[in-house]
């Protein structure tokens, strides 16, 4: 029962935001040769690690806070009482140490993974309490995410592949702010307080919008052929705003995302183009 509780510890729902560094495979078309694919799987598996390890480090950090949270209080596994500090610690530590081993198997791909990391502890110590900053900082752990993955692949990372990234993640965690405004108030989290549902929603507009539009001239210097995935991209933005405003309180977007069968199908559907199109362009 244990071993449940310290695999729920790790947030495996969650790894599901790591699926960012295949973007860089898919966009330089090396998915048809097995050693960029093997490079982006391992990075993808230490990002994972790398963001279990950080959960965990928040839920040690949190525990108290988390106990008195209406709903934390009942979905975290310390926070309910079903795991121990002790044991959330030995998790961490296994953690920490499988993460060591990546210095020799992914090898620099591990700074931009070391970079997400301490991103995240400046997040849990000072960031998260400062409005705005708490949603930049979060982006850009994802823009880390295809930073690795274009490493991995030795590939350069675009410029307009940084910024559609960067505006995309804006928009992933204002949707998630107003979430949490809007369902469990602004007393669930401290930054909150400074925040009103009105302009979360204006931040995540702008920020919809220019993924959007950064994403237009990012398939467009790629490959023309691509202007005809931004329909399924609009798609997804549109659809992921419905979904979480139809979430109950006790939900996240990421979680409801995963049983969404539309967004599933375009997500599918939009990398099942992009990359035809690119290999049959041998791009």
């Amino acid at each position: 029962m244990a071993a449940w509780h310290v695999f729920r510890l790790l947030r495996p729902k969650q790894w599901v935001k790591n699926l960012f560094v295949f973007a860089p495979l898919l966009f330089a078309a090396d998915f048809a040769q097995l050693e960029p694919v093997v490079s982006s799987l391992l990075t993808f598996a230490y990002f994972c690690l790398a963001a279990s390890c950080v959960y965990i480090l928040n839920d040690l950090s949190d525990i108290e806070s988390d106990r008195s949270h209406p709903v934390k209080s009942r979905s975290r596994p310390l926070a309910s009482g079903h795991l121990s500090v002790r044991q959330a610690s030995w998790a961490l530590g296994v953690g920490l140490i499988g993460l060591l081993t990546g210095i020799f198997v992914i090898h620099w791909v591990m700074i931009p993974i070391g970079g997400y990391i301490a991103i995240n502890v400046v997040y849990s110590l000072v960031a998260r309490k400062i409005p705005v900053l708490d949603i930049f900082t979060i982006a850009f752990g994802f823009v880390l995410r295809v930073v690795a993955g274009a490493l991995a692949i030795s590939e350069p990372l675009s410029t307009w592949m940084f910024v559609t990234t960067f505006c995309l993640a804006l928009y992933l965690a204002a949707i998630k702010r107003r979430h949490e405004l809007k369902n469990l108030g602004s007393k669930s989290r401290s930054s909150l307080e400074n925040y009103t549902v009105a302009i979360v929603e204006r931040f995540a507009e702008i920020a919809g919008t220019a993924a959007l539009v950064c994403y237009a001239v990012f398939a467009a210097t790629v490959k023309a052929a691509l202007v005809y995935t931004i329909p399924i991209v609009a798609f997804g933005l549109f659809r992921y705003w419905f979904v979480a405003e139809k979430l109950k309180s006790d939900e996240s977007p990421t979680e409801a995302m995963l049983r969404d069968w539309q967004l599933i199908a375009a997500v599918v559907l939009w990398v099942g183009v992009c990359g035809g199109v690119l290999l049959l362009a041998g791009h």
